[in-house]
């Protein structure tokens, strides 16, 4: 699957990393993929935290594509 960052909807809550650890935060705390500025990544369809952390996102800020 491949998953979308929006950073503009992000608010910095955390939890996306919290679910996995594909995620990781600009120093403003805007999310961003660990090791990665891109804004799109493949990521394994087994990868079920990643899957929790985007159905999670409260603004959607996270999206698979």
């Amino acid at each position: 699957m491949k998953v979308s960052i929006i950073p503009e909807k992000c608010i910095a809550c955390g939890l996306c990393q919290t679910y996995s650890n594909v995620f990781d935060y600009h120093d403003d705390g805007i999310v961003k993929f660990n090791n990665s500025d891109n804004l799109e990544k493949e990521i394994a369809n087994t990868d079920n935290d990643t899957l929790i952390a985007v159905k999670s996102c409260p603004t959607k800020a996270l999206t698979i594509l």
